[in-house]
């Protein structure tokens, strides 16, 4: 059987019900309300120049991103679930939004659109993935559904990390100020060509402070062979990283706070990879 053949499913539906009764458009999926707590509140001054320290209301919990995802698929089209990677990344930007310089936020490999939704809370967003099983269509749907909290437009395009970047990329490219992706490590041959995509964004663009935030799972299997566990697209990805050339690599801390529902095991990580 092709590796591509057999489903999955996220560990998020076991861990947390976020489940409802409202409609898919797709009756194949369901329609799930992802709670987080409220953005961070900066303490303001008195007249004395003191902080006043900010009270939140009890009714001001909790807010939700309304979400229409598949809860199984195969591994090809796991884009269309929600994995605990979008959700720590998605708890980056809030807990980091507005200190996100002036300019739009792309993300590589969107799959249905969380993260995306969360960052268009704060800076415009290019919100791209591959146009397979109906995903751009998917994004832009979660996209309207969610139009009240989005302080910025968030911009549906394809991006396929097997092609060359569209002129549309391009475009846009020197107003990005922040790159992001989730969840894109599975495959060795798709971490191939993120990797190459990747550096063909950094490579065209000049601003130094441009950076790629990638937040993934390491996903431990155990082998016969070695008779011992290990996570081998995570060290495949993590070789790969190290390849790259006029690059800095970081491996950032995840003890910022949590603002979603998930379970943040130890194997939830966040790298950082800027131009140098």
């Amino acid at each position: 059987m092709d590796g591509q053949d057999y489903e999955v499913s996220s560990e998020l539906y076991a861990e947390f019900d976020y489940g409802t009764d409202i409609k898919p458009t797709n009756p194949n999926n369901v329609v799930s309300l992802f709670a987080f707590k409220d953005l961070p509140i900066s303490p303001k001054a008195d007249c004395d120049g003191d902080l006043d320290l900010v009270r939140r209301k009890a009714d001001e919990y909790p807010n939700n991103i309304e979400i229409e995802h598949s809860k199984s698929t195969l591994l090809g089209l796991v884009g269309l679930q929600i994995w605990r990677g979008a959700l720590l990344l998605a708890d980056w930007l809030i807990y980091n939004g507005k200190s996100i310089p002036d300019g739009y936020v792309l993300e590589l490999g969107s799959g249905v659109g969380l993260t995306s939704i969360v960052a268009g809370i704060y800076k415009p967003v290019i919100c791209t993935d591959i146009n397979i099983g109906g995903l751009l269509k998917l994004i832009e749907g979660n996209v309207a559904r969610n139009n009240s909290m989005l302080n910025h437009p968030v911009k549906v395009a394809e991006l396929d990390f097997t092609k060359d970047l569209s002129d549309e990329i391009v475009e846009v490219l020197p107003k990005v100020k922040l790159i992001i992706a989730a969840d894109v490590v599975y495959d060795d041959r798709l971490t191939d060509a993120f990797v190459q995509t990747v550096e063909k964004l950094l490579s065209k663009v000049t601003d130094k402070n441009l950076c790629v935030l990638v937040a993934l799972e390491k996903r431990f299997v155990f082998t016969m062979a070695d008779c011992e566990t290990c996570a081998p697209c995570y060290e495949y990805f993590k070789d790969r990283l190290l390849e790259m050339k006029n690059v800095k690599l970081e491996l950032l801390p995840t003890d910022f706070p949590q603002y979603f529902n998930y379970d943040r095991v130890k194997e939830l990580v966040l790298w950082k990879i800027s131009a140098q």
